[in-house]
């Protein structure tokens, strides 16, 4: 008798694909595993604060989910190895130390780490993935690639003579020295405060990089520092000086790995790994309403007045509305009992970051600890934000302090006059054209522009010096502008420790009296109806969701510039600048300044 059909296929045959297929999955379950990791599009800091985010980073891994993964494949014997595909520029210098300490937790409990990487650098800007790169056991490194090992440089473009050429000068007035955000329209180069503070970082990011090579590469530190300066290293050069444990394609260092895992060995994500886990937990372990947590908030991009989110044409900010309604929905939660600030900000709008300010020594005052890890930086208002915390935790290379403030307008006065352009105003009110581009200020607005500089900057040293426990006279030693490494903030007390993410998780479960094991919990959880109905009040917890809006980050034409014709786009710059600036917005966008505001850390700073 014929066996039975099913879709054409014998009866006996389907049940032998379908006997396989529950094999291999049984397989899959009971295997040996090799987790994995391609770091080179980066890492997202924490969810999406918004629809939008999501979309665009709906493929992307978070580094919480990384090393919580890490932590707990450490503990699992059926993890034998993790391989990391390394040579991307987008991790910062902190968000490597935290992969590097998480990588070194996990091969302390044996097991191998193998780091390989198409190419650090084009020749060029490969210092932080190979300085990640030197947490692993062995180093893999294409034939083809490159060892950009090239120090670490702080350069600014200076354009004073070419606007003065065109007849423009600007004028400007800062709190105190080290403040350079306009040093690029109002100097010919570094000056010396400038110039010192950026020698101090690129003495101290330099010394974390050259102390890594020496402890994990066999090097005493004169040996690392005199390879920093002869680099960078073709392939052959990095193997012979010892910088590589091996040149190999991809297939070669999965075979190399798998040789030594065993060759029932199956590969996984270990995001993927990670989130397995959090949903099987979920399903064995019905949530307790009364479980007392830790809750985690993160106050991510600069700082604006209103909501967080994105606006279409650029990145993520962090809204005081946002944040604050979080800290205050926190506070109010009684089975939170500590609060752990993820603060990842250069700074932006001073108004906004006193908000959440606030809210922070409120929470503070209900007896719940504040503990503010920082990201990769956490300057001018990143810092403000963070300064009443009982305990801030910073990476080494995290750059934070900038405590300053800054205003100024160019004048164009000449380039108009050279142009044939004039110009006509009807006013009401002595200082209606105050912030014009058209003259020069007058002494009485230069007095009145430097009682607001004194105000915001004699509040904010006031407040370092009342949450760090401070002199104010040392918080002036330690302000002026001045941005400091995470290591320097630590040695003069801006921070209390070095460490990163987990160490912050325990300090704050110390601080509540919470087991080690407390859950950490992205705080508020919001419901997929929360997200849809409109919140009751400001308390709600529907309040701290992030929302959609113009602007967070443009820095293109500028209203009235015509620099585009784009009136769109002037309107987009004209909601962040007023956002930011309040009545000086004007006078702020068409001086080139950070558009969140005068607590931004000045420049672009950028270690690759």
């Amino acid at each position: 008798m014929a066996d039975a059909t099913l879709n054409g296929k014998p009866g006996s045959q389907l049940g032998s694909q379908l006997t396989a297929q529950v094999t291999r999955l049984r397989q899959r379950r009971t295997a040996p595993l090799i987790l994995e990791l391609d770091l080179t599009d980066g890492l997202a800091e924490g969810p999406p604060p918004d629809p939008v985010s999501a979309l665009l980073t709906m493929r992307r891994m978070r580094l919480l989910d990384v090393l919580e993964g890490l932590r707990r494949a450490g503990r699992d014997d059926r993890v034998r190895a993790l391989v990391v595909k390394v040579g991307g520029g987008r991790i910062g210098l902190a968000k490597s130390q935290e992969l590097r300490e998480a990588v070194a937790a996990f091969r302390e409990t044996g097991k191998l780490t193998v780091a390989w990487a198409e190419t650090f650098g084009d020749f060029v800007r490969g210092n932080l993935p190979y300085y990640l790169a030197t947490a692993f056991d062995r180093i893999y490194l294409q034939p083809s690639g490159t060892l950009g090992l090239t120090g670490v440089a702080v350069e600014q473009v200076f354009v004073h003579d070419a606007l003065a050429k065109i007849g423009v000068d600007f004028q400007s007035a800062k709190r105190h020295e080290y403040k350079t955000a306009a040093d690029p329209l109002t100097e010919r180069g570094f000056t010396g405060p400038a110039r010192e503070a950026a020698q101090r970082l690129a003495e101290s990011i330099a010394g974390q990089l050259t102390t890594a090579i020496a402890e994990r590469r066999g090097k005493t530190e004169e040996q690392a520092r005199e390879l920093l300066d002869r680099g960078p290293f073709l392939a052959q050069q990095a193997l012979d000086e010892g910088l590589v444990d091996a040149l190999g394609y991809r297939d070669e260092v999965y075979d190399a790995v798998r040789k030594e895992a065993g060759a029932d060995a199956v590969l996984q994500y270990v995001h993927r790994y990670q989130r397995a886990h959090t949903l099987a937990q979920r399903a064995r372990h019905l949530p307790n309403p009364r479980e007392r947590f830790v809750a985690m908030i993160y106050a991510q991009g600069p700082i604006r007045h209103g909501r967080s989110g994105r606006g279409p044409l650029s990145g993520g900010a962090m809204g005081s509305d946002t944040v604050a309604a979080a800290l205050r929905a926190a506070g109010g939660d009684d089975r939170a009992r500590a609060i752990l600030l993820r603060v990842n900000s250069p700074g932006g709008s001073y108004t906004a970051s006193d908000t959440i300010w606030r809210e922070v020594v409120r929470v503070r005052a209900t007896g719940k600890p504040v503990v503010v890890s920082m990201g990769d930086v956490a300057a001018s208002g990143g810092y403000f934000i963070s300064m009443a915390a009982d305990v801030i935790v910073a990476q080494p290379g995290t750059l934070t302090g900038s405590i300053g403030v800054i205003m100024g307008k160019p004048v164009l006065r000449d380039m108009f006059g050279r142009a044939g352009v004039a110009t006509d105003t009807v006013t009401e009110g002595a200082h209606a054209t105050m912030f014009s581009a058209s003259h020069p200020f007058t002494d009485e607005e230069w007095e009145r522009i430097n009682g607001w500089l004194d105000e915001i900057y004699a509040d904010f040293t006031g407040k370092v010096a009342a949450g760090r426990r401070m002199p104010k006279e040392r918080v002036h030693e330690l302000a002026r502008g001045r941005v400091w490494t995470g290591a320097d903030a630590v040695a003069n007390g801006l921070a209390d420790e070095t460490g990163g993410l987990h160490d912050a998780m325990a300090i704050a479960r110390r601080r509540a009296g919470l087991p080690g094991d407390a859950p950490v919990r992205v705080f508020p959880r919001v419901t997929p109806l929360d997200q849809l109905r409109p919140a009751e009040s400001s308390e709600s917890r529907p309040a701290a969701l992030a929302g959609r809006r113009l602007g967070g980050g443009l820095t293109g034409a500028l209203p009235g510039d015509g620099a585009d014709g784009s009136l769109a786009r002037a309107l987009l710059s004209e909601a962040l600048f007023t956002d930011g600036w309040g009545p000086a917005w004007q006078l702020a966008a068409r001086a080139g300044l950070p558009p969140y505001g005068p607590l931004m850390l000045p420049g672009i700073w950028r270690i690759s």
